[in-house]
Order: C-alpha cells, then structure tokens, then sequence
C-alpha cells in the first residue's frame, strides 16, 4: 500500500517524506492549534465553522492563519481519497525558533501539517464512560495541541475497559477527554455551556441545531455530577465519534444500560444530516 499523501508547509508529499525541525515549537512546547474536519461523500461538514475555530484558536494564542480559508479549503479538498467518510486533520504550530526559549520569538514562519484519514464506523451498542476529575488548564475552548492531560486522563479510562473519560470541575461535567458531552435529564437533552472549560465543538452545535428543528427540548446550562450520574441517557459526540451513547458510567447502568430512545431519534437526524451533505451540493 502506498504511503498516504500528506501536505506540509506548501507541499503535498508522503507521510514518510514529511519532516520538521527539532527546534520546531510545537515539538519544543506543544506552542500550536489543530483541527479535525469531517468529510462525507466528498464534502467537508460545516468547513466554514471549522476554520473559523481554527482562527479563534489560532487568534488566542496570538497567531494569524497562515492561509485564507480559499487556500484551507483547496488543499482540504486536494487531500480529499473518494467518497468514503474521512477526516482531515490540520495542525498549525508556531514554528521554529533560533533557539528554546519559552518567550515567543519575533519572527517565525508557521508549521502547517494536514492529513487525511478514515473514519472507522461508530459503534450503535454503547460504550462505557468514566469520571474523573478535569485536571486540564482554564482555556480548554482553545483547540491547542497541548494535550498531555487528556491524554493521561483517556489512558485511565482505557487502563479501566472504557471509552471516555468525562471530565468534573468544581462538582459540574465539562466535556469528555475528546468529546463533548450531553445528557438527557426529565426528558430534556442538556449540554454544558460553552466557556473557556470546554471546546465549542461543531458537532455538539449541529447536535443542539438538529434536535430543536425537530422539535425535541434542549438547553445548555451547568450540569451537577449528581443529575449527571443519574441522566436518563448520556452521549458524547464528535467529529470522529459522531453521536455515541454511553450505556455505563462508573460501573453502573446508564438508564436501562442500552442506547435510548432520545439518542435513537438524535443519532437518525444526524445520519439524514450526512446523506443530505453527500448528496447535496452544500448543506
């Protein structure tokens, strides 16, 4: 098999060909953003609202996109194999420095990485999900790749058989190690407010758009680990994992520990949503 095509600053290459300087910052000090953008039927979902994350991102650690959102969507689209789900990831660092030094150097040209990937089909039995408490830094709505906490905080999920690790600050649920969170409670689908705890995920947004065109009831407010753990049904999206339930948190039964009713109805609005962007010219 060949080794997949990848682009890094101004030039499509193989992934084995692809390298960076050791004195490159983001090896140094993790100093960049990412993005991961699905693409269904040949088309990105919601590339606008991606690339606009990625500027937010970009803007907050005091950095301008290196390419206009032309460039981002003609080199997405020239990583782009055929019409299976895939993702591309886009990961822009600060560059390389003259030498390590925590402060930021005047001048540096960006490292602009991107890739593409399969998206391995989303389980629809349930998964198991962890609590754990939310040890990450106060901007977690800043898509940086400083991701060592998360990191640590998925492999003890995984260490304990489980997928996600959903994540408690202060006696409220954030957002999982990778994933957004959403709960329904009296009948009502809940999610987290957006703040600098949590990223404003693109999913979690469509989630929230999709149900309430359908009518169904949803609110973004706080939501205290108690109700949380006692949630009729839980899931966790994002633009790999789409809208996943979680049928076991902690040890113990989420609702009548399978896939809910709520989430059924959720996760069938968002398939319709991907076959409309496969088929459509843009939705």
């Amino acid at each position: 098999m060949d080794d997949p095509v990848v682009y890094l600053n101004g030039e499509f290459l193989p992934l084995n060909q692809a390298r960076v300087s050791v004195l490159d910052r983001g090896f140094l000090f993790g100093d960049g953003v990412y993005e991961v953008i699905p693409i269904y039927g040949g088309r990105p979902l919601r590339l606008d609202e991606h690339l606009r994350r990625l500027e937010d991102s970009l803007r907050s650690i005091r950095m301008d996109s290196p390419l206009s959102r032309a460039e981002w969507a003609a080199l997405i689209g020239r990583l782009i194999e055929g019409p299976g789900d895939q993702s591309v990831y886009l990961q822009v660092t600060r560059g390389a420095g003259p030498k390590r030094d925590h402060a930021i150097p005047k001048e540096t040209k960006p490292t602009v990485f991107a890739m593409c990937s399969p998206i391995l089909p989303v389980p629809v039995v349930g998964v198991s999900a962890i609590t754990l408490d939310d040890i990450r830094w106060r901007w977690c709505n800043i898509k940086a790749i400083t991701l060592l906490p998360n990191v640590l905080l998925r492999q003890e999920a995984v260490d304990r058989g489980c997928a996600e690790a959903i994540l408690v600050r202060e006696g409220y649920v954030t957002e999982g190690t990778a994933s957004n969170v959403f709960a329904v409670i009296d009948g009502v689908i809940v999610t987290p407010p957006k703040g600098g705890e949590l990223l404003p995920g693109i999913t979690r947004d469509l989630v929230l758009e999709l149900a309430c065109a359908a009518g169904l009831p949803a609110q973004e407010r706080r939501i205290a680990l108690e109700q949380f753990a006692n949630a009729e049904e839980i899931w966790i999206t994002s633009s790999t994992r789409e809208v996943l339930p979680v049928v076991e948190l902690d040890g113990r039964p989420v609702g009548l520990g399978v896939p809910g009713r709520v989430w059924e109805r959720v996760a069938a609005l968002y398939q319709d949503f991907k076959q409309r962007l496969r088929t459509e010219a843009a939705v």
